[in-house]
């Protein structure tokens, strides 16, 4: 299942960007035996100031087609690594192809966009900068993919 880390904005060189690409590598390493990976960013930009109308429009362009589209959003639901990875297991198991994990902006997910999403996560009741976000994302990505293949990262 290839994973898809749909965002607003763009992120440059520096710490975030370093710590993205070592997690979605080492996420790519381990989880492509488990069948899933690889993982690819798509970033989006909405330079005419349209707001989370005009992202959402951005956003829902870069999710595939028939994909499994989940909003990181603070309403989302709460759960713990271990259910996270059962959760990307279990919709590997359905047949999807695609899972794309949606990231707003400064102001969120357009509640439109929310509302036609698959399911939703949250990093807990705090509101994270979109930027940590992915940098938490892709980290978890990586743990799920040691949880299911029985590796030692993940200490629960």
């Amino acid at each position: 299942m290839r994973v898809h880390l749909c965002a607003v904005g763009r992120l440059r060189a520096g710490p975030e960007r370093m710590l993205i690409d070592d997690y979605l590598t080492r996420f790519e390493r381990s989880g492509r035996p488990l069948g899933l990976g690889p993982a690819t960013e798509h970033e989006v930009e909405d330079k005419r100031g349209g707001g989370m109308v005009a992202e959402a429009a951005l956003l829902a362009r870069a999710v595939p087609v028939g994909a499994v589209i989940v909003c990181m959003d603070e309403r989302g639901r709460m759960m713990s690594s271990p259910e996270f990875a059962t959760t990307l297991a279990g919709w590997r198991d359905a047949g999807r192809q695609d899972a794309a994990f949606v990231i707003g902006g400064a102001d969120g997910i357009d509640p439109a966009f929310r509302e036609r999403a698959d399911f939703s996560i949250s990093f807990g009741a705090m509101v994270w900068p979109h930027l940590l976000v992915r940098v938490m994302l892709a980290e978890q990505l990586y743990r799920a993919a040691t949880i299911l293949g029985g590796g030692p990262y993940h200490r629960a």
